[in-house]
């Protein structure tokens, strides 16, 4: 496995949670809803579609892949009436700004090692391509924030965007919907707990048990509901394919200043997991 391949795989480990800690904290939802969003769900559906502009609720489902529609409709268009999705970015990294000095403090925030986090960050980030990268592609017309740790949580946004991207496009290759693709993801044992996926995903029980039930016929459930040997093959072509799609920044960093990124976003995760960024019960104990 190739330096960039792996630093593709080992995403989540150290650059993922500085990115993921703000659909978690309450900062956002109050610029959200400053913005004039109503709290709940809208905020993140359109916190995290307005770069794309005033899209439809297919449009957030194609690109979000595993939440369900009906969900996403109750909220999109709607949250365009009340914002601009020009409004709703601002307010995003108003909320990021605010979550990022209550979890690290403003001296933190000013120290080099988040500068120079931000530069390599962006600088992997300006490897990454549009094409076939519609989530991707929207966040990538944002300008620019100023401050070094909104740069950094940009850059980062851009590259987790970029890998989802691709992982959508080897799920649908490997003919996994949205919905059979969350519930193989937390059988692996590495992503949300199934209570907490069907909740944040807008899932039914009785949906995600007709999932489930596919899924054993298919085989790639056991009765238990653990993956099979077929199905534990299904989910690593798709984690071969996800990151195989994810490497030209990494690539395009090389090797030492990767591994110089990742050692600084090592740092700042632990430091944001360590300030209680994300809520007890939602990540399976698997997940890094």
């Amino acid at each position: 496995m190739g330096v960039a391949t792996a630093t593709a795989k080992q995403f989540k480990t150290a650059f993922d949670s500085i990115h993921a800690f703000g659909y978690f904290a309450p900062e956002l939802e109050a610029a959200f809803t400053a913005a004039g969003l109503r709290p709940g769900r809208m905020c993140y559906f359109a916190g995290r579609s307005a770069p794309m502009g005033a899209v439809g609720p297919e449009v957030v489902a194609a690109t979000f892949y595993n939440f369900n529609l009906e969900v996403i409709a109750r909220h999109i268009p709607r949250a365009w009436t009340l914002a601009t999705p020009e409004q709703v970015v601002a307010a995003r990294f108003e909320g990021i700004d605010a979550a990022f000095t209550r979890l690290l403090g403003a001296d933190a925030l000013a120290a080099d090692d988040i500068a120079e986090a931000a530069e390599l960050a962006r600088e992997a980030a300006a490897a990454c391509r549009p094409e076939g990268r519609p989530l991707y592609a929207g966040h990538a017309g944002v300008p620019w924030p100023e401050r070094p740790h909104l740069v950094l949580w940009h850059a980062l946004t851009l590259l987790r965007e970029y890998r989802g991207d691709g992982h959508i496009a080897a799920l649908v290759l490997n003919g996994l919907g949205g919905l059979p693709a969350l519930v193989t993801h937390t059988a692996t044992g590495n992503g949300f707990v199934a209570e907490a996926a069907k909740k944040s995903r807008g899932w039914s029980d009785e949906e995600w048990t007709a999932a489930e039930a596919e899924l054993r016929e298919t085989g790639v459930l056991a009765a238990d509901g653990s993956l099979t040997e077929a199905g534990e093959a299904l989910r690593e072509r798709i984690e071969v394919a996800t990151n195989a799609a994810a490497e030209a920044p990494w690539a395009h960093l090389g090797p030492e200043k990767t591994a110089r990124l990742e050692e600084l976003c090592a740092r700042v995760s632990e430091r944001v997991v360590a300030a209680g960024a994300f809520p007890a019960g939602v990540f399976a104990t698997g997940r890094p």
